[in-house]
């Protein structure tokens, strides 16, 4: 397990109580982690609102430019597969060199590509400025993981990762409004406009509040960074803090400055210790994205809504979206304390053993480094799933009936698809900071690197198919898919801890 892992976990056996440590695993107070993850959440708002903010204007720009709604949808496309590819790029930097030097330079090039799209004259200016938008946007959200990863433990790293999810997807909810009340008044480069105008004032913020928080540069937050872009802000933060903080050494050796691996998001990925559990959660994000791309045709051609209307139905899952995420951090704390106080529980039975009875020796299951973190984590991952697959089915069903069927019914229905899709996403990426914290930025780049490009590639078919074979019908072929991604939460569950500690063993081997 990682050095955080080692040290949540060995103070927990009541045998062997170890001496408290002198100083806590971050230092920064619980005000201060309030407005750091504030600071992460707003900066992940970028990948969703350069993203969301642009479905209402697709056909006007098509028109603009001269060209087919299918090309301009390209521009879509690419943006997913970006998306999925930039986090492997800046993921792995920001696990090395710092997530604040990450920070300023992929908010530098969403800045450069937002003030070229504003400007953008022709097609092709049009989908390789939106590449590079996507480029500088969507690492925020694997940065912001490993900065919660950073200075959280696994007791209360949940309830700050559905905070901090919650945050992100914000932009599910408003970014299509926006996007047409922008596009409908001043025309749609008054989009780019003001996202160059947002990001810009956010960097300037983020520069000046954001600490550096990579454990291998600055230990608990302790330590003064040698880059003095990283050590202002700190010295604000500190000179507030109640915790003890000595500005030239700090309580412990920080962990040995590694290398910047690039591969490193797709050794995680296929790795046989993450890869089910990535691959499931991919399908899921990509069926749920596949509804929320066919929502603008399927209202209008349904139930004839026009584009304000249309903006309007989005709200339903975005709402879900952000209320499920910040309810499912709270279970996820909940239930990793009544886990954890099962496992110590079952320590103090098998001591209490060992001490009356020398011939019997404790299992090698119950030592802490065999902690039940799947247990812990992902048993409510079926719940969400099994929820998801049926919100799915209602709303491809119901929308394809919209003379017997009201309007509020599928929209119900989108709000349930958000609740859960979010919620089990949640779960997934705690799960997946807590197996990989030295590398949890990297880990959350391989997750996004999966789930985006199957979206890319869903998206990409779902009208298609639905014109092909009808909506209902096409809709129950993903939930069967997603029944079958299932089996990925069972190998997991199943096999996780065993492959988890093999791969601890060759690691330190």
């Amino acid at each position: 397990m990682a050095a955080e892992d080692q040290t949540e976990e060995s103070v927990s056996i009541p045998s062997a109580p170890s001496p408290a440590p002198e100083e806590p695993y971050s230092i920064f107070d619980k005000r201060q982690k309030a407005v750091i993850v504030l600071i992460v959440s707003t900066a992940a708002t970028f990948s969703g609102f350069a993203s969301n903010i642009y479905f209402p204007a697709l056909p006007t720009i098509a028109r603009d430019l001269n060209v087919s709604v299918e090309l301009i949808n390209l521009t879509v496309t690419s943006y997913l597969i970006f998306q999925g590819i930039a986090p492997s790029f800046w993921g792995p930097i920001s696990d090395v060199k710092g997530r604040r030097v990450a920070y300023c330079c992929t908010f530098l090039v969403f800045l450069g590509a937002c003030v070229g799209l504003a400007e953008t004259k022709n097609y092709a200016t049009l989908i390789v400025l939106r590449c590079l938008q996507s480029t500088g946007s969507a690492s925020t959200i694997a940065i912001g993981s490993g900065v919660i990863g950073d200075i959280t433990t696994r007791a209360d790293r949940g309830g700050f990762m559905g905070i901090f999810q919650a945050g992100l997807l914000v932009p599910v909810a408003v970014g299509p409004v926006i996007g047409g009340a922008l596009a409908g008044s001043l025309g749609w480069r008054a989009i780019f406009l003001f996202l160059a105008i947002y990001s810009a004032v956010f960097l300037a913020l983020l520069i000046l509040l954001l600490p550096e928080t990579l454990r291998s540069i600055v230990a608990n937050g302790s330590r003064t960074p040698s880059n003095p872009i990283a050590r202002f802000p700190l010295l604000i933060y500190q000179k507030a803090t109640k915790v003890k903080w000595n500005p030239d050494a700090g309580p412990s050796q920080p962990a040995a400055r590694k290398r910047i691996d690039i591969t490193g998001p797709l050794r995680i990925l296929v790795s046989k210790h993450a890869a089910p559990i990535i691959i499931f959660l991919a399908v899921y994000y990509a069926v749920w994205q596949m509804s929320i791309t066919a929502m603008s045709s399927l209202f209008e051609a349904s139930y004839g809504l026009n584009q304000t209307e249309i903006g309007l139905t989005f709200i339903a899952n975005g709402v879900g979206s952000m209320i499920g995420t910040l309810v499912t951090g709270k279970i996820l704390d909940t239930d990793y304390r009544r886990v954890k106080a099962q496992h110590e529980a079952r320590f103090t039975l098998d001591n209490n053993s060992i001490t009356g009875n020398n011939h019997l020796m404790r299992s090698e299951t119950d030592s802490p480094e065999t902690f039940p973190l799947e247990k812990a984590r992902l048993r409510l991952v079926p719940v969400f799933a099994l929820a998801q697959c049926l919100s799915i089915v209602l709303f491809g069903w119901t929308i394809q009936f919209p003379a017997r069927i009201h309007i509020a019914v599928p929209i119900v229905a989108t709000f349930v698809t958000g609740w859960t899709a979010v919620s089990t996403q949640s779960v997934v990426m705690t799960y997946l900071v807590d197996v990989f914290s030295d590398r949890s930025a990297a880990a959350s780049a391989s997750l996004n690197l999966a789930r985006c490009l199957f979206a890319a590639g869903g998206t990409s078919f779902v009208m298609p198919l639905v014109d092909r074979v009808g909506v209902g019908l096409a809709f129950t072929i993903c939930v069967v898919v997603q029944v079958v991604a299932l089996l990925g939460v069972a190998v997991q569950w199943r096999c996780g801890a065993a492959w988890r500690r093999e791969a601890e063993e060759k690691r330190q081997g």
